[in-house]
């Protein structure tokens, strides 16, 4: 990767022959020659001038060529700094936004309605596929209950006092009898209601460690299952991952490469991983884009991903929503779309949260 300082360096004309290679190339998908550029008026310069530019900018890593006869396309490199340094993203038209609040906002009362929306809006304005990522569960529980459904498993089911109900599997220790299933379920609810999943996690762990001797053996090892299976650790427990538009992704010349499409594919089935990455957005209030090989989940795909946090109504940071497709995205119309989608998505489940 080029030093920062040799960047810095780049001349206006240097610059600009750049960044005209990486918007023909976002708008066709192909590499861009010289005798192109050398048409655009702007540029009033030869042909033998702007290759000379050109390999300049191909030894500083921002360019390639797929083959020796081909023109120039931008590299990952080539990508991060046209992204950072000269995208000049555009503002949203009023109607757009008003097409973003009415679908969002006549999803309907459910944060799981809202959020579904919200994944389908994003892939069929931005073109790629829509990712979100549920908040994670603040409401206090009102009841825990811990039933058998098979030697090896119980189902504990949860109810939250905003009126939300979760079911989760948890393995259940040998020999488990009913007497200490209905042990564990009590235990966990003298510790869980009232209480958050993570102020409940923290008050039955540190309850556990005192009482273990107290409790039967079988029901102390499933609430001590339970206190891992339910961890932070996870980084899909208590939340939902939706994506919508996997179609989108086999359309136009991404068809051509069946391959990058499979291994995507692949890479949006590990629900983990992709939980992890969503949550990085968390990390702060503003878009953060991803491109290719930036996070090793999508590295072999060339993928890029666009995301944003969005927050309930006291800013605190809850979920995260965005966009992944090629690298190519058009990343001056998506990254405005997934912050404002964010911004209206965040707006809607706080006010349903208030009423």
């Amino acid at each position: 990767m080029p030093a920062a300082s040799d960047l810095a360096t780049l001349d206006a004309r240097s610059r600009e022959i750049f960044r005209e290679i990486v918007e023909n190339y976002l708008a066709t998908g192909e590499p861009v020659g010289s005798r192109t550029l050398s048409k655009l008026g702007a540029l009033q310069l030869s042909p033998a001038s702007i290759r000379n530019i050109m390999a300049d900018l191909a030894a500083l890593g921002l360019l390639d060529a797929p083959h020796a006869m081909a023109g120039r396309r931008p590299t990952q490199t080539g990508l991060r700094f046209f992204v950072d340094s000269l995208l000049e993203l555009g503002d949203l038209a009023p109607e757009e936004r008003r097409e973003i609040e009415h679908q969002i906002t006549d999803a309907g009362r459910s944060p799981q309605d809202v959020l579904g929306a919200a994944s389908e809006l994003l892939s069929g304005l931005a073109g790629g596929a829509g990712l979100v990522l549920s908040p994670t569960r603040d409401a206090p529980v009102k009841h825990a209950e811990l039933v058998s459904i098979g030697p090896a498993q119980a189902l504990l089911v949860l109810v939250f006092e905003d009126g939300q109900i979760e079911n989760r599997l948890v393995s259940a220790p040998p020999g488990l009898t009913q007497s200490a299933l209905a042990e564990a379920t009590n235990y966990l609810n003298a510790r869980f209601k009232g209480k958050t999943l993570s102020e409940a996690r923290a008050a039955a762990a540190e309850a556990l460690a005192r009482d273990k001797a107290a409790l039967d053996a079988a029901a102390a090892d499933l609430v001590n299952r339970g206190l891992v299976e339910w961890s932070g650790e996870d980084p899909l427990a208590g939340r939902s991952l939706i994506v919508r538009g996997r179609a989108n992704l086999l359309s136009g010349e991404a068809a051509a490469d069946l391959d990058r499409v499979k291994r995507l594919f692949d890479d949006l089935e590990k629900s983990k991983e992709l939980a992890q990455l969503l949550d990085l957005a968390r990390e702060g209030e503003a878009v953060r884009i991803f491109i290719g090989s930036e996070n090793p989940l999508f590295s072999l795909s060339g993928s890029s991903l666009i995301v944003a946090p969005y927050m309930s109504a006291e800013r605190k940071v809850v979920g995260a929503l965005g966009i992944i497709g090629p690298t190519r995205l058009n990343y001056a119309r998506v990254i405005p779309v997934v912050d404002y989608t964010a911004r209206v998505v965040g707006r809607v489940l706080g006010r349903a949260n208030v009423e």
